[in-house]
């Protein structure tokens, strides 16, 4: 017996989702893939750097999922660029991650931004996307933990 026509969907789009319509689009994702042996196990994670009086230097956001760290922002003040604070940080996001069982990082950058800066820290391109922005390039990379040298390994 065939199943009764569904209902036209009624589609909108706006620019911010109900908290709720956004945790039902995860959990189905998740309970999918995880079907398909694929646990998604996305945990966030956020690293920080504050001077003596609690003003933020810089940080990170990213989180672990499908045992990879995606660094989603990476951001240092201006005055504290070249420092090696960028490096700490993200270090810092790669040792956490190995600890809840990562087996690497990835992230994308603009050129504009840090391609260099992570190529120096061991990240490798994996792919681009041209004219995004339009003129500019984003940039995909990544880099594998070595499972015999800690978090600093490449």
């Amino acid at each position: 017996m065939a199943e009764p026509p569904a209902a036209v969907p009624r589609i909108s789009v706006a620019e911010r989702m109900a908290p709720a319509d956004f945790e039902a689009i995860i959990a189905g994702i998740d309970s999918y893939n995880a079907a398909q042996g694929c646990p998604t196990d996305w945990r966030p994670l956020a690293v920080t750097a504050r001077d003596g009086a609690g003003h933020l230097l810089g940080g990170l956001a990213g989180a672990s999922m499908f045992r990879w760290l995606f660094v989603q922002q990476l951001w240092v003040a201006p005055f504290m660029r070249g420092q090696g604070l960028g490096a700490a940080l993200l270090r810092a996001a790669e040792a956490e991650a190995q600890a809840r069982g990562c087996v690497g990082a990835w992230l994308d950058t603009l050129d504009v931004q840090a391609p260099g800066f992570y190529r120096r820290l061991g990240y490798v391109p994996f792919g681009a996307l041209p004219d995004c922005p339009p003129g500019h390039h984003r940039h995909f990379l990544m880099r594998r933990f070595d499972p015999h040298a800690g978090a600093s390994g490449g």
